[in-house]
């Protein structure tokens, strides 16, 4: 249509362009309204640019417990808190949830109910859902023992107290739909750092065997991995810390419930920092605290590692200068099967787990979890005590410059030893299912789906 260049005296077209328009706004928004309310299935998040959230739950029980980690033994007081710390990320598309929990292990199976109600109750698909346990050896029993009672069947002769996982459960679940609900924009940062609060765990005598103990020149990782979620102001909202160390610091004859270093160390970051932090453990099978199994806490020194550890995070966490609210996130797992150990039993509530070949050969149903944030970051997590080497040998040979390794996650299916260090033989070789070929099938799988993703 061709209008005259002559000016406009009478206001006809100014005003007919303006009706025009408004007719065309109020279409367009009445298609837009009508698009939002149709485009999205009630259980999946609007795009809307990525957003976090974070919240943290007391699950302090109110009577004494009976404690994991170590032989049979009744809390009787209690040192330190312990908590859920949870954590949802949100990129518009894919809507991903990150627990971590001041226990030992839980089963499999544990983990199965808890992510069968979160996608009952709040429709989270399971792989969108990490629970990770902080390993400390003072913190009571969640849940059945699943694998444990294979090797350790004197030690699981008493029931655990369902009253008290129902309430850790529920916690849980609560905690996760709470945090949905507290999601607002944010941002995303990324960094390393590295504390000496660690050290190999697996000495070795004159016969060449290994036993607890501490061995100055064996494998270790001393690497943080940080991840630091802001909100959109700059301001911080939450930390993730992944480090490897077992929580032994309290040793068998310590009855108070604790954290450990992982819980302490979390709680002295929040006091500096005034937000959660979430303590990931790492490849600790092999890893012990410097200060390790002792009777009380002042002997144990628990408190130093406030600064051997909280102090190192918290320098990490000024290191990272970037953030970005322009965040991906794939999530997704493969299952990696590797042969079970020669004559070894299996739990019956743990048969997804696990299966026989046509040759006869019984299998570990191993799963892995991946989690990719942009094209930097991957993280990787499975139900194990790793040794170290296998997961430093990974994130050497990952495309990803941050790769991680969540340890503790999902469950506990052992003990994952290198080929080398089953020589050695050892406590952690008692407690493992797998053969000398594991490690090559872990590795060879991991490294195959983060250089395929990359």
């Amino acid at each position: 249509m061709y209008f005259s260049p002559e000016p406009d005296t009478t206001g006809f077209f100014r005003n007919r362009y303006f009706l025009s328009a408004t007719a065309l706004f109020i279409t367009f928004l009445n298609l837009l309204i009508t698009s939002q309310v149709t485009a999205f299935p009630a259980n999946e998040p609007k795009a809307t640019g990525f957003r976090a959230a974070v919240v943290k739950v007391d699950v302090t029980p109110e009577r004494h417990q009976m404690l994991l980690g170590y032989g049979p033994r009744l809390s009787t007081g209690i040192n330190d808190r312990i908590y859920h710390r949870i954590t949802v990320l949100d990129d518009g598309k894919t809507q991903f949830v990150l627990v971590s929990s001041d226990f030992a292990v839980v089963s499999p199976s544990e983990y199965d109910k808890v992510a069968a109600k979160l996608k009952s109750q709040l429709g989270i698909n399971p792989v969108n859902f990490w629970w990770n346990l902080t390993h400390t050896h003072s913190a009571p029993e969640v849940g059945p023992p699943g694998l444990p009672i294979i090797f350790l069947g004197e030690r699981y002769k008493h029931q655990f107290d369902t009253e008290y996982t129902d309430m850790v459960e529920k916690k849980l679940i609560d905690g996760v739909a709470e945090a949905r609900k507290k999601l607002e924009p944010a941002r995303l940062g990324v960094g390393w750092g590295r504390a000496q609060a660690n050290i190999n765990r697996r000495a070795k005598g004159v016969d060449g065997k290994a036993f607890l103990g501490m061995d100055p020149d064996g494998p270790v990782d001393r690497r943080i991995g940080l991840i630091r979620i802001d909100k959109a102001d700059g301001s911080p909202m939450a930390l993730i810390a992944n480090y490897a160390i077992h929580g032994t610091v309290m040793g068998g004859e310590y009855t108070l419930i604790s954290g450990d270093a992982p819980g302490v160390v979390a709680e002295y970051v929040e006091e500096k920092l005034g937000v959660p932090m979430l303590f990931i453990n790492g490849a600790a099978g092999n890893i012990a605290p410097i200060y390790s199994q002792y009777a009380d806490h002042k002997r144990g020194r628990l408190h130093q590692f406030k600064v051997l550890l909280g102090d190192k995070i918290i320098d990490a966490n000024q290191s990272i200068r970037a953030t970005t609210d322009d965040v991906t996130l794939k999530a997704s797992g493969l299952t990696v099967e590797t042969p079970r150990k020669a004559g070894l039993g299996w739990v019956d509530y743990l048969s997804d787990y696990t299966r026989t070949t046509k040759a006869g050969v019984n299998m570990v149903k191993l799963p892995v979890r991946f989690l990719q944030i942009n094209d930097d970051i991957a993280i990787w997590s499975a139900p194990l005590e790793l040794f170290c080497e296998i997961s430093n040998e990974i994130r050497d040979k990952s495309p990803y410059p941050y790769t991680f390794y969540f340890g503790y996650g999902n469950g506990w299916l052992g003990y994952l030893l290198t080929e080398e260090e089953i020589k050695h033989e050892g406590y952690e070789v008692t407690v493992s299912p797998y053969t000398p070929q594991a490690a090559k099938d872990l590795t060879d799988a991991v490294v195959n789906q983060l250089q395929g993703k990359k």
